[in-house]
């Protein structure tokens, strides 16, 4: 397994290294794919090729790195498009998430049903961190001023609840 990582990770390399090249040698490459290399979309692209040379080495596991390439992509593809630069102090929740998504595919394509429940649990995590921090920092007011206080309450019934359950499974 590492060594099919470490292919995928050369052949990035040389990609990339190529595509620099390529952007000096001619001058009309850059003009013709603006739309999809215009920033942050380029991110975006770079995650999806990542996982795409990681499906092609038979490297399954390159979905982590490329669900968080991806997902921080989308973070930025937002921020520049509501010009809601702030939003990072809680966005930055969502990476757990973005490794839950990662796993999630990962365990789909090894079938690999543990990682696939693991990344269901890290997609979980992260919404809730995001709630959590999209609440503490006021961005949660849709709904009237109560929505962050009512959204932690049932946040921490819940963990509560999930955690007197297991308790009563396993006895």
């Amino acid at each position: 397994m590492r060594n099919r990582s470490q292919l995928a990770l050369g052949i990035i390399l040389i990609l990339l290294g190529g595509w620099f090249i390529a952007q000096q040698q001619i001058p009309g490459l850059n003009q013709m794919l603006q739309v999809y290399m215009a920033w942050p979309l380029n991110i975006v692209s770079a995650g999806a090729l990542i996982l795409l040379i990681g499906l092609l080495v038979g490297a399954p596991g390159m979905a982590v790195p490329a669900a968080i390439v991806a997902g921080i992509g989308g973070i930025l593809y937002y921020q520049q498009i509501t010009k809601d630069y702030t939003s990072w102090s809680f966005m930055w929740a969502l990476i757990p998430a973005f490794v839950g998504v990662g796993e999630i595919i990962n365990g789909t394509l090894s079938r690999n049903g543990h990682k696939t429940r693991n990344g269901f649990k890290q997609v979980g995590t992260g919404a809730v961190l995001f709630v959590i921090f999209a609440a503490i920092f006021g961005r949660l007011n849709t709904f009237g001023s109560y929505a962050p206080a009512a959204v932690l309450i049932l946040l921490g019934a819940w963990v509560l609840g999930r955690s007197f359950w297991r308790k009563s499974d396993g006895v």
